[in-house]
């Protein structure tokens, strides 16, 4: 069975003095379909203005590929069982730790899933959980990483249907 594959281009030029480590970060990342995205090195890891605090870091990328990831394929899961879900928020969250000497690594994501169901009456209660354990299962992302993913719902909110 042949991989699929997927692609990002990314593109830095030096603004600044280079040998003298007062260079800009900033760069851009583009994807298919014609996508650009500023990117930088993290304030926290690079300080003003050598970053730019505007642009995604390659930190927050990462934690917002498992929540994206997670959430595809929990409103797949859900969709597949019947359910009618109206909205779906995460407020993930990366822990960055040493890991070794001079060695950095996000060793902890916290997702923080918030749905709301389109229902008339609460379901059984252990749906949500179940759908959360078997999205985590199935994300390509969560697949790919060895950090810890936790994943932590919120309460399930309900809609009538016609709101």
């Amino acid at each position: 069975m042949a991989g699929h594959y997927h692609t990002a281009q990314i593109e830095w030029a030096c603004d600044g003095d280079y040998a003298a480590n007062a260079y800009s970060r900033g760069h851009i990342w583009r994807f298919d379909g014609g996508l650009e995205i500023p990117a930088s090195s993290s304030p926290t890891v690079v300080p003003l203005p050598y970053s730019v605090e505007a642009a995604i870091d390659p930190e927050e990328a990462f934690v917002a590929a498992i929540s994206s990831c997670h959430m595809m394929s929990f409103l797949d899961l859900a969709r597949r069982a019947g359910f009618n879900i109206a909205s779906y928020r995460d407020d993930a969250q990366g822990e960055m730790s040493r890991v070794a000497r001079a060695r950095m690594a996000i060793t902890k994501v916290v997702l923080r899933p918030r749905v709301t169901l389109v229902a008339d009456k609460d379901p059984d209660p252990t749906w949500l959980t179940d759908l959360h354990e078997k999205a985590h299962e199935i994300c390509f992302i969560a697949n790919s990483v060895k950090c810890e993913i936790v994943v932590e719902p919120e309460p399930l909110k309900l809609v009538a249907p016609g709101n």
